[in-house]
């Protein structure tokens, strides 16, 4: 008995030590040869085929970019080598009086004219969301204008018709019986020409508003329509909740186009570095362009590059902060 019990101990030990350990599994195979080199074949073609964008954007966006930001701290007026001069573009630039009217024409600008061409941009969208005959007809000629509101000929036809004695003026005589002379000699009237062609040239966003208001299930117009809700408050309670998204899209990139306004406004304005009569017209990429090009003062002219591109990224964080509190996304239920 005792020698059977002896027996069975080295036994039970190792059965109660745990199991034993199987044999090793199989190894990772490495990837044959000709796997890896179809693979490098493969990445070298993305790579040829990507290689126009990439030489593009380092010649044409990321090196001039590198070089403005250089020549923004250099005295550089296109002939001569630059020379550094450190932050005196930039303590020239704020102390300039025309600098600070380019920025108050920019600003004034921006907000007239982007809240006027996204509503008339939106109220066309809501006409033509509806069942008509000719819808596309109306969709290509409100678009049209889209496509060639930003031409030299079109700012061109512009200032013919807002001068003195032209159609607008003419119109404004038999009307309102007032006589100003035409807008484009006015330093008061002729903003408003150039804000008039922006609001034109609604079409881009107009298209996208059509889009958002596709999207809006009828069912819920429907709905409101049973509880008595008018067609203002559908508007206000539905389709605006329903294309923010849309709305806040428009919102940005007609923000950053309005301050990159530049051809209209040079050419409405007059080719002789005032901008308008009064600087009435002085954007701030329209004095940019002078300081560059006709003061040959092109490091004053990248440090005056570099703060719009600072102002349009912070004002491009402000509207995404923003749109926490009026922007409603569906899958986050917000």
């Amino acid at each position: 008995m005792t020698h059977l019990q002896t027996a069975a101990a080295p036994e039970t030990a190792t059965a109660g030590s745990g199991p034993r350990p199987g044999p090793p599994g199989p190894a990772p195979k490495a990837r044959p040869p000709a796997a890896r080199r179809r693979a490098r074949r493969e990445n070298l073609a993305g790579y040829l085929f990507m290689s126009p964008w990439i030489t593009g954007f380092l010649l044409l966006t990321a090196g001039p970019m590198a070089a403005s930001l250089y020549f923004a701290f250099t005295d550089y007026n296109l002939f001569d080598a630059p020379r550094w001069i450190g932050l005196r573009n930039f303590t020239d630039m704020f102390a300039d009086p025309r600098w600070r009217q380019s920025v108050d024409v920019t600003l004034w600008y921006v907000v007239v004219g982007t809240p006027l061409k996204l509503a008339a941009a939106l109220g066309v969208a809501l006409l033509l969301n509806q069942k008509r005959r000719g819808q596309g007809f109306y969709r290509a000629a409100f678009y049209a204008p889209s496509l060639i509101g930003a031409s030299v000929s079109i700012a061109i036809v512009w200032r013919a018709i807002f001068s003195d004695d032209a159609i607008v003026d003419r119109a404004q005589r038999a009307l309102f019986g007032s006589d100003v002379g035409g807008w484009i000699g006015d330093p008061d009237w002729i903003v408003y020409s150039l804000v008039a062609l922006t609001v034109w040239q609604f079409g881009a966003p107009m298209v996208i508003f059509l889009a958002g208001l596709k999207q809006v299930p009828r069912e819920l117009y429907e709905a409101a329509e049973v509880d008595g809700a008018g067609p203002w408050r559908r508007f206000w309670n539905i389709t605006l909740p329903m294309i923010s998204p849309v709305l806040f899209f428009n919102v940005l990139l007609e923000t950053i186009h309005s301050f990159q306004i530049f051809g209209s406004a040079y050419i409405l304005g007059g080719s002789n570095g005032t901008c308008g009569p009064a600087d009435a017209t002085l954007v701030y990429t329209c004095y940019l362009y002078v300081q560059g090009f006709e003061n040959s003062r092109m490091g004053l002219a990248s440090a005056m590059a570099w703060m719009l591109l600072l102002a349009v990224g912070l004002v491009t964080a402000v509207l995404f902060w923003s749109q926490r509190r009026w922007v409603h996304y569906e899958e986050d239920g917000r």
